[in-house]
């Protein structure tokens, strides 16, 4: 709970300009392009969906990924060939460009956007540049763009994952758990298990009490009858699978490290266990790598149907079994990728958008709206009240026990979700139904592409890092290394 793409092949260095002059578009970015260029040659970038997931140890890092670039500006006129010209130095020092964007000046004039790797200093670079500067109106040398820390590879989800909101030990004072001191030690026994997990290493085993067993049982019994009523075909094609495959049942909480093993399988996508809640930028951050963020603790066993937070049950339950399906996953991860580098204000619409959808998503099937978010997916309250049919005259309100009625179901549309504030303690009061899970990814790619952004990433499914098309500074928010 809150708490691809593709990876680079570089550009042949002078086939991008044939696209930009015959194109002239008003802007034009290389992720755009990349994609475009790929599928009309029959052939994907590699990503998830087609690349082994490579066994390799953290240390590993992506080269291709650190190298590093610069960034200039140039003027040309708006002449047959310009480009092309300007274009053929790039191959002749034999100099990579990452990215190129064309935007119109005035009638007869065009700025060009490149970024290449290499920097100045460098002898190619530098006979590079005093070539551009013979054949340009202008050339500027610009400076990096600083943007908030990411992670570029897999490996450094450690830097943020212990920046918990808290501890996963202080319980506020209307936690049912906290004046039981037996319940707050395990609280602090698991938080402390995930604290010292490290990418890399084999997930923790955790050895779950009878009391937690049955408290597990009691939310299954309840959730058995609703999901199979509402819940999307994704999910429960996914849930068969994993009761045969990863010990789903009422009777046994499944292990994170039975199940990852599973998912990595299925669809890529991986389990590394948080202390607690983190923040929305982290969170997001993880999904970039198709990495999800979990709890292990369970809520308190006085209160089996209630919790105040994200726990193991609204995990396995809600969240695990949609990332054994691909387009899910995908859907998420677009989400992750466009979170890297991003602005405050980005984050917040991109956590929306999360919120709206992977947290308490409907989609259309056969006519009739089903759950695919996991904060309905594990809530047999709200599971019912969003999805059960109801009249066309009926009208939204607030009843007795403070909560509406019944909901406003809105359209999936990403730029109005993310606009769209959310409470955190009653049922939503406005849901987002998709036409399908394909539906909701393509409309969430879409938004994506569109977000200004500092950066494109794309994913490196075999090497588990992040290539990025033009140089910034990761300056803002940096973790501390000794956590």
């Amino acid at each position: 709970m809150m708490h691809s793409l593709r990876t680079a092949r570089l550009l042949p260095r002078l086939a991008v300009s044939a696209r930009c002059l015959s194109s002239s578009p008003d802007y034009m970015n290389y992720e755009t392009w990349h994609r475009d260029n790929y599928q009309q040659h029959g052939s994907q970038p590699l990503n998830s969906h087609h690349a082994i997931n490579g066994n390799h140890p953290p240390s590993i890092q992506d080269k291709q990924t650190e190298l590093p670039r610069t960034s200039v500006l140039m003027e040309l006129s708006d002449r047959v060939g310009a480009l092309h010209d300007v274009l053929k130095y790039y191959w002749k020092y034999d100099v990579n460009i990452t990215r190129i964007e064309s935007r119109p000046v005035t009638s007869n004039k065009f700025d060009f956007f490149v970024d290449f790797h290499g920097r100045v200093g460098d002898a190619n670079v530098n006979a590079l540049l005093m070539a551009l500067k013979g054949m340009t109106d202008k050339l500027l040398v610009l400076d990096e763009k600083e943007v908030h820390w990411f992670p570029r590879h897999i490996s450094e989800l450690d830097l943020i994952a212990n920046r918990t909101l808290d501890a996963g030990t202080d319980l506020q004072s209307d936690h049912p758990g906290f004046n039981d001191v037996e319940y707050r030690n395990r609280r602090a026994l698991l938080a402390e298990q995930a604290m010292k997990y490290r990418m890399g290493m084999e997930l923790p085993s955790t050895e779950y009490s009878e009391d937690e067993v049955k408290t597990w049982g009691v939310v299954w019994d309840k959730m058995e009858g609703l999901l199979e009523k509402y819940a999307c075909k994704e999910y429960k094609k996914s849930m068969n699978l994993m009761k045969k495959h990863c010990g789903y049942s009422r009777h046994q909480i499944p292990q994170l490290s039975t199940i990852s093993s599973f998912l990595q399988l299925q669809t890529s996508f991986r389990l590394r266990p948080v202390a607690g809640l983190i923040s929305s930028r982290d969170f997001l951050n993880g999904l970039a790598f198709r990495t999800f963020f979990c709890t292990q603790y369970i809520r308190h066993p006085s209160m089996p149907l209630y919790t105040p937070e994200p726990d193991i049950c609204h995990e396995l339950l809600g969240h695990v079994p949609m990332f054994a399906d691909r387009d899910f996953c995908d859907f998420s991860q677009e989400i992750g990728l466009a979170s890297l580098g991003a602005s405050d204000e980005d984050i917040l619409k991109l956590a929306r958008c999360y919120w709206h959808s992977v947290e308490f998503g409907l989609c259309r099937e056969d006519g009739v709206n089903k759950a695919y978010g996991a904060g309905l997916l594990s809530s047999f309250g709200e599971l019912e009240y969003a999805c059960k049919p109801r009249s066309d005259d009926e009208v939204p309100s607030i009843g007795s026990d403070g909560h509406p009625t019944c909901p406003q179901i809105k359209p999936w549309d990403p730029n109005v979700a993310a606009m769209q504030d959310f409470p955190i303690t009653t049922y939503q009061p406005v849901y987002f139904l998709a036409e399908s899970l394909q539906d909701a990814k393509v409309k969430m790619r879409k938004y994506c592409e569109e977000l200004p952004r500092p950066f494109f990433a794309l994913y490196n499914a075999q090497m588990e890092s992040v290539h990025i098309d033009r140089p910034v500074r990761r300056c803002v928010g940096v973790p501390d290394s000794s956590s």
